[in-house]
């Protein structure tokens, strides 16, 4: 094996663009970006959170 199969990603708010979430994903099986609807405690309101890179 050449390296580890799970990365770490980031998620950001689609309102204000911050980075609030870490998480990790398998880039073998998930190749597209995750999004969640999370809390973003700077909206202070639940909204769409995306993969960054």
């Amino acid at each position: 094996m050449a390296g580890p199969i799970r990365e770490i990603i980031t998620f950001s708010c689609t309102e204000c663009k911050r980075r609030n979430y870490t998480s990790t994903k398998n880039k073998r099986t998930k190749q597209e970006r995750l999004e969640f609807k999370k809390y973003c405690p700077f909206c202070r309101t639940h909204t769409l959170h995306r993969e960054t890179k």
